[in-house]
Parts: structure tokens; sequence; C-alpha cells
């Protein structure tokens, strides 16, 4: 009946909503073109094609983790999320969590075996090229292209769905609206964009959730305290019981339904993660003996995320709604959390969650904006069309390729609305499509034996049936086929088991029947980084100057970067194996087998683990990357502030770094000190005329020759020239 089904009104104007969008969107792209100009001028950071897609190689863990939790946090993790846990309960949130958090833990292990086999690559899908020639890469372009455009529909019809109903702002103009700021920002600073902006939307969204977290458990007048949080859960049991649940009851791991959405959601993230080009861009990006960490801590930082907030909203909007149950259109659209926010917090609630919901959708569209506009720029551009593109070019081609890309996805979003696809079909429909690519994708880098027959056919074999095997499941099932019989739960898991298992016995088989390939990877370390030069000149910079462009080379230290590789490696296979266990089977498989139902003690220390792991991955993308960051950003901010005196040399941004002196007759050195490679290429402001050898500088009395360039040597060394 209608009057048993809750109605959601709009809380905020349209004018709020499309400020929002429009003003945020802008005042992020004019925050990255300062920070553009200030890596620019006081690290030469220029916008190479190098840069703009690897950020220099030179990533640290922090950032890297800090960005992989902000990526792997689209609006799905804090919509679709909530609605598991409104559906099944307790369950729902760990069901999500653990079936996300485990592949950005193993694809740990591929982020490093890509370092090793290809450390200048700049996508995945060129180390696919050079293994197996052209046709198994253009298969692999197709799955991953269509990987992207799954995730960024996901991302535009659920952050737009959530905008219509708190702000009123129309589906199709958020869909359109939405991606603007996103690609300004994208296309002033590259992939150390994402990264930056990754982290301050990180920020946010982990602010709000503690903001939900402590007015449900501590504050809220109608709940304030799990105690009344769980009485609201055992009243909500009884009222409208879950069937396929432990005692019918919210508080158990025991789900049938949530069980089967655990299988669909760890299966089809698979695809989202291994086949998804803008993670392995981000390890790319990484320092060599960064990769590995950074994508550790990022994935036990994310299972933080989706667990507490679930917990929170779709719990809270269990035990606010009373008879009044939410619409199943309304759970599938994603609209239980923004329900729960309205009825916990009012207003604020409604501003934090529109906040919230922009931050997850612009900064998880901005890394597939980047690894879109490398498929288009590297893998077919410069691999079909013009291999002996420089830089400039490659640039402009990245700079298109996000625009078109972001024009093309504003429309197909605005279409599944019209078509009424929301974003948790598109959720569960993903690893039906893409599933099948994941193992002989992985196989690339880890298994010397595999042929281009087994590799290129077996995504497509594995499609083929993942496709049969879902729409002849719905057919069964139903009868029909509609978008409501092939959404249900039985049918997605058929297609999504098929598609990421089949390839497991197709691969083997067409692999030893047409002789396995016993591949050594060397033409994977033969892929070249691109000729930037023509970027540099124009920029009046140094080549050798920029982060990750120095073409000296130095054998000790790469020598060094793969003993580290290699040792990271053997400990990421044991790590690894042993959390997904822990994930997988230790933590849920006893609780789920023992039916048991939550005690009011036992919900009271499941909520706190939450808050306490929370404040944990706070520490580790929040803190952390700060920590790691300290001497750069004090380094930066002591250049902008002396220049701002003008103490500071005016040639600063590339051209020359050093006040000139008349050439006199040297005199002996007088004192060393440790620096680091930015204040090696930035000494002007110091007045005097400057020795640079190894990681010391030495001050020279009292008239010496001008350097006339800075040579790197190794990581965080340059030694500086003399005429």
């Amino acid at each position: 009946m209608a009057s048993d089904v809750a109605k959601f009104a709009a809380p905020l104007s349209q004018g709020f909503g499309y400020g929002i969008i429009i003003g945020l969107g802008f005042a992020f792209a004019l925050v990255m073109i300062f920070i553009t100009w200030a890596l620019k001028r006081y690290q030469h950071e220029v916008q190479t094609s190098e840069m703009f897609s690897t950020a220099g190689r030179s990533v640290k863990s922090g950032l890297v983790a800090a960005a992989v939790v902000s990526s792997w946090t689209w609006a799905a993790t804090l919509l679709q999320s909530s609605a598991v846990a409104y559906k099944y309960g307790i369950s729902g949130p760990f069901f999500y969590a653990s079936g996300a958090c485990v592949q950005i833990i193993l694809f740990a292990t591929l982020a490093i075996e890509l370092k090793r086999r290809a450390p200048n690559a700049h996508t995945f899908l060129e180390a696919i090229r050079a293994r197996y020639g052209t046709a198994v890469h253009v298969v692999f372009i197709v799955f991953c292209l269509m990987t992207n455009i799954l995730v960024t529909a996901m991302l535009l019809t659920g952050g737009s769905a959530v905008m219509t109903s708190l702000t009123g702002v129309h589906t199709a103009a958020a869909c359109f609206l939405l991606p603007i700021g996103v690609v300004l920002y994208t296309l002033f600073g590259g992939i150390k964009a994402t990264f930056i902006t990754d982290y301050m939307h990180t920020v946010v969204i982990i602010v709000v959730i503690f903001i939900f977290a402590f007015s449900a458990y501590a504050t809220n007048d109608t709940l304030g305290s799990p105690g009344r949080v769980y009485d609201a859960l055992v009243a909500a049991s009884k009222l409208h019981p879950v069937e396929g649940n432990a005692q019918g009851s919210y508080l158990t791991m025991r789900s049938k339904e949530g069980g089967i959405f655990w299988v669909i959601n760890l299966v089809g993230n698979f695809g989202t993660v291994f086949l998804d080009n803008g993670y392995y861009n981000k390890a790319i990006a990484a320092h060599p003996v960064h990769a590995f960490p950074g994508y550790v801590i990022g994935g036990l930082c994310w299972f933080a995320i989706p667990w507490l907030c679930a917990s929170t909203m779709g719990i809270s909007a269990l035990a606010l709604e009373g008879s009044q149950r939410m619409s199943s259109e309304d759970v599938t659209a994603g609209l239980v959390l923004p329900f729960a926010a309205v009825n916990l917090l009012g207003y604020s609630g409604a501003v934090c969650t529109t906040l919230m919901i922009f931050m997850a959708v612009t900064s998880a569209f901005s890394s597939q904006l980047i690894a879109v506009s490398s498929i288009l720029t590297y893998d077919i551009y410069q691999a079909y069309i013009n291999p002996s593109a420089k830089g400039k070019r490659l640039v402009w081609i990245s700079h298109m390729s996000c625009i078109l890309f972001a024009i093309v996805m504003a429309g197909f979003a605005t279409g599944l609305y019209y078509a009424g696809i929301g974003m948790g079909y598109l959720y569960l429909l993903m690893g039906v499509i893409i599933s099948s690519a994941v193992f002989p994708g992985a196989m690339t880098l880890v298994w010397k034996g595999q042929n281009w027959i087994a590799a290129s056919s077996s995504p497509v074999l594995g499609l083929a049936m993942s496709l049969i095997a879902w729409l002849v499941t719905a057919k069964k099932e139903s009868g029909v086929l509609t978008v409501d019989s092939t959404g249900a739960n039985y049918p997605m898991l058929a297609g999504n088991v098929t598609a990421l298992l089949s390839p497991v016995i197709f691969s083997p088989i067409l692999t030893y029947v047409f002789g396995p390939q016993n591949y050594d990877y060397e033409s994977m370390r033969a892929i070249r980084k691109v000729d930037d030069t023509d970027v540099a000149a124009a920029a009046h910079i140094d080549i050798e100057l920029i982060p990750g462009e120095a073409t000296m080379t130095n054998a000790e230290k790469e020598e060094e970067e793969q003993r580290k590789l290699n040792r990271a490696a053997l400990y990421s296979r044991t790590l690894t194996i042993g959390m997904v266990i822990c994930f997988l089977l230790l933590w849920p498989i006893p609780m789920y087998g023992t039916s048991y139902v939550f005690s009011r003690k036992f919900f009271t220390g499941w909520v706190i683990v939450g808050i306490i792991w929370l404040f944990v991955t706070t520490f580790g993308v929040v803190v952390f990357p700060l920590y790691e960051g300290r001497k750069s950003i004090i380094r930066t901010t002591r250049s902008m502030v002396l220049d701002a005196m003008g103490r500071k040399s005016r040639a600063l941004d590339g051209q020359k770094g050093y006040d000139e002196s008349p050439s006199g007759v040297a005199t002996p050195t007088e004192k060393e000190e440790v620096v680091d490679l930015v204040d090696l290429v930035n000494l002007g402001h110091l007045g005097d005329p400057w020795e640079l050898v190894g990681n010391t500088h030495s001050k020279l009395e009292p008239e010496e020759a001008a350097p006339v360039q800075a040579v790197p040597l190794v990581e965080d060394e340059y030694r500086v020239l003399y005429q």
C-alpha cells in the first residue's frame, strides 16, 4: 500500500545542488591550477606526457594508499553498501567490504610484478602488447574500456540519483555537470592532480562518516547509543523479518541472500580492479619500493569505510523507518544513505551526504579519466596511429581523450537513467561483462607459459558463457527477460561466477593444446619512456630536472630497486594470501555457519571495532601521507614565502635556479650538509654560489664559476656541473 512506503522529499534547494556541483568543481580546478604552477616553479614538475600519466614514477606509499582508498570509494561504495545493510542487516556491510577489499590486497602482487616486468610501461596494456602482439592487445583494450565505461556509468548514475533526491537537481543535468570540474583539474594536473585531490576527497569522506557514526551511536535523540540501535533492530526483525536470515534477524551473519550478494560482489570486483587501468596507473606512478605497501595499506584502510558507513547508515535507516518501508526502487537507486542522513541530522545530514557523494563521484571519476586517456594515448594513438609521436602531441591527445570520454559518458549515463537502469543493476552486472578477462590478464604477468591463443580466446569464450548463464537463468527463474528479472540475485550469481571461473579452465587447456609460450619477459622490459624533450624545451626547462624524465641511468640503483622488488614480490604473495584467508574464511565463515545472532554486547563491540578501524584508516591515509611528504611540503612552502618576500631568485621555474656571480678562484670548502633533490636545484635564494656533489652541497668562497646545469645521479641526488 502507498501508506506503507516511506516518502523521500528533497530537503535542499536546487540552487544548493547546482552550487555544489559547479562551484566545488571549479574550486578544485582552481586549486589544482595553483598546485600545478607551484610544483612547476618550485619542484620542476612540468606536465610532460610522462608526468601527466605516471607522475614521474615517484609517488610514495602513503599517497598511493590515499589514492587507492579514494579511487575505490565510489558512490556505490557508500550507497550500495548501505542498501545491502538495509536489505540483509548487519551481514550486508561486512559482505560488501570483505568482498571488495581482497581484490585491492591481491592486486598488490600484480602491482609489484608490473614494476618488475615492465618498469617503463605507461599502461598494463602496453605489457600485453609487448608479450602477445596486436590480436591480444585489441581484445584487452575492449575489455579494459568496457570496465571504465561500466564504472563511470555507475558513478554518474548513482551520484546523479543522490543529487536529485537531496536537492531536486534534474538527473540528466547532474550527469552532464558532475564531470566538468573533474575534467578541468585533471587536464591541468594529470595523474598528480588525481593523487592530490583524491587525498582531499578522502579526508572529507572520512570526516563525514565519523559525523554519521557518532550521531547514530552517541548523540542522536532517537538512537544515540549502540544499545538503542540494537533494540530498534530487534523490533524491526519482528516487524518485517528477513527471509533467509537466521531467525529472520537483522543481527546475524547467517543470511542466504546476503551470501549470494557476497559471491556476486567478490567476483564482480575482481574485474573492476584487475581490468581497470586506473589501478595500474597508480602502481606505475608509485616509486618502485612504495607500490606494494601502498596497495596493502590502501586495501586495509578502505575496508573500514563501507563497513562502518553501511553499519551506521543502512542500520540507522532500518532503526528509524518504523512501519513505512523504503520502496525497492529507492533502495536500488541508492537512496538508503540519504534517507538515514536526513532522519539522523536533518538539513545538516543532507548537506553532509551531498558533499560526501560529490567527493566520491569526482575522485573516482578523475581516476577513470586518466585510465581511459592513457589507453587512448599510448595503446591506440601511439601504438597504431603515430608511433613516433613526441611528448607535446601525446599530452594533447591525453587532454582530448579526457574531454571526449567525459562527454560520451555523460550522454550514456543519461540514457541509462531514461531506460530505468540504476546504479544497483550496473553494480551486479559488471562482473558478467568483464570478469572473464581477469585470469588471462593476471597470468600475463605471473605465468610465463600462457600463449597468445589462450590469452585472446579465453576472455571472449568466458564472456559468451557468462551471458548465456546469466540470461538462461533469468529466463528459467522468471519466465521473461526484463530489467527486474535479469537483475535478480540468482541470474547475476550464475553470470558472475561463470565469467570469472570459465577462463581458469579455458586458458590452461588452450595453452597446452597449442603449446606453452615459455616467455622471458624481455620484450616487456624493452618498453621505453616517451621523448618529452619538446615539452621541456617549450617550458625552458632542462629535461634532466623534471622528475621521472632523467635519461642518465645508474646501474647500481636499478639493481638495488630490482632486489627490493624481488623481496616485495615474495612478501606480497605470502601476506596477501594470509589476509585474504582472514577476510574470506576465518572471520565470516564461522559466524555464518553457526547462525549466531548478535547479543547486545557483541553488537556494541562490533560497532566499536568499526569506529577504531576508521581511526586507523585516518592515520593511514590522512596523517601518514603528510608525514611522508613533510620535507617537500615544508620546502615548497618556505620557497613560496621567500619568493613572496623577494629573497629568492626570480629564475626558479627551470631556466636557471641559481644566482650568477663573476668567475674567480675557488677556495677550500667551508662546510658540508645533507640536502635533498629540490634544495639542490633551488639554491638561488641562499645568495651564494654552491658546489653540489653527491648528496651534499659545499659553500664556496668567495667568487666561483656559476653552475650551468644540475644532473641527476641517483634518487634525491644531483651534481651541479661548472664551466
